[in-house]
């Protein structure tokens, strides 16, 4: 994918996924990308269960911890911020909610917010082990993409929040989302039926149809077979306990 920006303040820096059964999510998402996990660490705000912090060579390219009771499956994407407790209240402004605290280890200040759209994302303090160590190569994270039913309103929230810009892109079913000139997230138009308001996560493979056989073998299933589109070979699949992932490879 497109090399971004994921170390600076006001950019996506760190992707996890909470699962009913973290264990099994470990399972299924070490083999499929050689990850190495860290012992785990207590969910935070007193929410029951393990957080898993993945590695791939050694450094740090994402989590997996215990969803609360009743919450579905999912990948989430972390903004790093300054000061959580000043950005909550700044999105509350822009007209964002806040959600709640969970979704990290136990080392880090989460906020849960939805944007002004109601789709939901993190806000991650910045410092010490506050984000990925490693992306944008094989097996590791690639991008995040809003899928939204109102890029207007979408982008006026990201440009208050954290200065994003919008770049359309010519012939292409996405804009660029660039902050002081780098690129740090994509966003694409949803209708909300076909495919619901989200953010995604896609992770970079050296080989799609290899990854997606080697899923399904782990459990997994084919949402999106391997496709061609402009760069890159893409899928999209759904991991045994219903977290969804996109990854590509590069074309050629």
């Amino acid at each position: 994918m497109t090399a971004r920006d994921i170390s600076s303040v006001g950019a996506p820096c760190w992707v996890d996924t909470l699962q009913p059964d973290p264990r099994a999510a470990k399972d299924f998402y070490g083999p499929l990308f050689g990850w190495s996990f860290d012992d785990p660490t207590p969910m935070p705000s007193g929410l029951d269960g393990d957080y898993f912090a993945a590695r791939l060579r050694g450094r740090l390219v994402a989590g997996i911890g215990q969803t609360p009771p009743q919450s579905p499956p999912g990948w989430t994407t972390h903004v790093r911020v300054d000061d959580v407790a000043k950005t909550v209240a700044r999105a509350e402004q822009s007209g964002g909610r806040h959600l709640g605290l969970f979704g990290a280890g136990n080392d880090s200040s989460v906020a849960v917010l939805a944007d002004a759209t109601g789709v939901p994302f993190c806000l991650r303090q910045a410092g010490e082990n506050d984000g990925a160590e490693l992306a944008n190569e094989p097996n590791s994270w690639a991008m995040s993409s809003l899928h939204t039913t109102d890029v207007e309103r979408a982008q006026a929230f990201y440009g208050a929040m954290f200065g994003w810009e919008l770049e359309p892109v010519p012939g292409a079913p996405f804009s660029l989302w660039r902050r002081s000139g780098l690129v740090v997230a994509v966003v694409t138009a949803t209708d909300g039926v076909a495919v619901p308001p989200h953010w995604s996560v896609n992770f970079a493979v050296r080989d799609a149809d290899s990854l997606v056989r080697h899923a399904v073998a782990l459990g997994g299933s084919v949402l999106m077979a391997p496709m061609d589109t402009p760069g890159f070979r893409s899928a999209v699949i759904r991991d045994p306990q219903g977290g969804t992932i996109a990854v590509s490879a590069t074309a050629g």
